[in-house]
């Protein structure tokens, strides 16, 4: 990896990136996201030179160590529905290779740009209402005849929808955290709570599979140090936005997730 655009190598560099890791890490597990969204645009300006692909295997690999602290502080509040993040997960992989085979033959631009608009639209949805039509979403676990869906047909239409978020991944090159978070929340109607945590359970899975692709193709940086000490920040930034997790409303997190919406949608058309 060539030199940074500023504090080339020097200890205030690294300090810089450790910080970044803990706040990218602490509103992505607050809202259910790896953070990528904020992480790779901060890559790219700090490295112009470096090809991007190299910056999204970077991304991906300080998402996955993200997902997996943020996991761990999930799983001892008992919020994680695992049965449910496994299917899902598993559904992303054929979804985001076919969508990667997709680029071939789609314009990206033109595709990029409607899914931006779209992304846009639904922010402002939940600005406007953030409180789905839901449990509470301090109520521990959705019960079938408050949701209004049987176990059976909401895995049956999760793994439906999670096909066609693995697919918009890997057309966009995006992670599914923010369009699953908002799914599970408004369509399986799990509280925002259960959706936020069972996100980051299935980061795990779909960043994985990122980083051996990367891997694999030999797209990894040459300088690791990167990953090393924005891994330093990122694990107690997860940690601690599950901690903050617990004592936010649940109309308050779906607001803070509209933001990240907001990013990723002028992102994709800008």
């Amino acid at each position: 990896m060539t030199e940074p655009i500023i504090l080339a190598g020097s200890p205030l560099f690294y300090a810089f990136l450790v910080i970044i890791g803990l706040a990218i890490a602490t509103y992505g597990t607050l809202v259910g996201l790896g953070g990528g969204i904020i992480l790779l645009p901060v890559l790219l300006w700090l490295y112009p030179d470096v090809p991007p692909e190299a910056l999204t295997g970077v991304s991906l690999a300080v998402i996955l160590i993200n997902a997996l602290s943020g996991t761990a502080a999930y799983a001892r509040q008992g919020r994680i529905k695992y049965r449910s993040g496994a299917l899902f997960a598993l559904a992303t992989i054929p979804g985001t290779i076919f969508g990667v085979w997709l680029l071939k033959y789609l314009e990206i631009r033109v595709f990029s740009i409607i899914f931006g608009i779209l992304l846009l639209a639904v922010s402002i949805l939940l600005i406007l209402r953030p409180q789905a039509n839901s449990p509470a979403p301090s109520t521990p676990q959705v019960t079938e005849e408050k949701s209004g869906l049987s176990s059976r047909a909401r895995h049956a239409l999760g793994t439906g929808l999670s096909l066609a978020v693995g697919l918009i991944a890997g057309l966009l090159g995006i992670g599914g955290g923010i369009i699953h978070v908002p799914m599970m929340t408004y369509v399986l109607r799990f509280p925002v709570r259960i959706s936020t945590a069972t996100s980051q359970f299935i980061l795990i899975f779909t960043t994985l599979t990122g980083v051996l692709t990367h891997l694999a193709l030999r797209t990894e940086p040459g300088n690791w140090l990167v990953v090393v000490f924005l891994a330093i920040g990122v694990i107690p930034g997860a940690q601690l936005g599950a901690l903050i997790s617990r004592r936010l409303r649940g109309t308050l997190i779906i607001r803070l997730l509209a933001i990240a919406l907001i990013m990723l949608g002028i992102r994709l058309i800008f």
